[in-house]
């Protein structure tokens, strides 16, 4: 094989990571009129400037994604593959990070 012929498919495999990353990034995005008009509903608010809304919006993506990894590792030590309710009130109640959480699950 030539230079210009693995240089060609060192760029298709970049791309093909790059798309890949694009298309989970857009699968987990949170719509940003929803947040913005959540925010709004709190009456200290009055104005939320965009980048507001970004950040608020990319810092609530994180912390679902802990909380979901934190709690499919918690199925995953029960030896079970259907994450359930009782996984998640096992993590938190495990986890200290969470603990403001406390009883916000109950019914």
């Amino acid at each position: 094989m030539s230079d210009v012929e693995t240089q060609s498919q060192e760029l298709q495999s970049q791309e093909s990571e790059k798309q890949a990353a694009n298309d989970n990034e857009k699968l987990f995005r949170l719509p940003l009129s929803r947040i913005k008009s959540i925010m709004k509903s709190d009456p200290d608010v009055t104005l939320a400037s965009q980048e507001a809304v970004i950040t608020l919006a990319k810092a609530t993506e994180l912390f679902i994604h802990s909380l979901s990894k934190d709690a499919v590792i918690s199925t995953l030590n029960s030896k079970r593959k259907t994450l359930q309710r009782k996984d998640l009130d096992s993590m938190l109640d495990t986890k200290d990070c969470y603990v403001f959480l406390e009883g916000t699950l109950d019914s």
